[in-house]
């Protein structure tokens, strides 16, 4: 019984250790610039509406570089949750800025946080390595 080998890296360590806080920086200035084009509903753009953007940007690339970093040595339930409510909540505010009642808003953020925990706990639940030879250096999920 052969046992499954995993596949080369394409990128060096390097590569990886730049693209866990250039994923996140990117990811947060499209979102901070999605939320403040909805914000301004079509309106003149303006300094504050600028500033909004950023900060937003700002906020969604520190709270997910540190859940790349606080999720690592986490069990798979706790992993998927955070994961989970971080995309609610993102979804959610996004939405919020456009005018919608409260209601709708924590809605889709609920529908977005359970559809998000389930693909990342089957996701963890799937990929966990089995024997404890193989878990050493690996994520501590249980």
């Amino acid at each position: 019984m052969t046992t499954a080998q995993r596949p080369p890296d394409l990128f060096d360590r390097r590569t990886h250790a730049v693209g866990r806080f250039a994923v996140p920086v990117v990811l947060g200035l499209v979102y901070g610039y999605w939320a403040a084009t909805t914000r301004r509903h079509g309106g003149p753009l303006t300094g504050w509406n600028i500033l909004f953007g950023f900060m937003t940007a700002l906020v969604f690339a520190v709270v997910s570089i540190a859940l790349f970093f606080a999720t690592r040595h986490m069990r798979r339930g706790q992993h998927a949750l955070l994961w989970a409510m971080f995309a609610g909540i993102a979804i959610g505010f996004l939405f919020s800025q456009s005018g919608h009642s409260v209601f709708s808003t924590v809605g889709l953020g609920l529908v977005i946080a359970a559809a998000v925990f389930l693909l990342n706990y089957y996701r963890y639940y799937t990929h966990e390595p089995k024997r404890p030879e193989e878990r050493a250096g690996w994520r501590a999920v249980r």
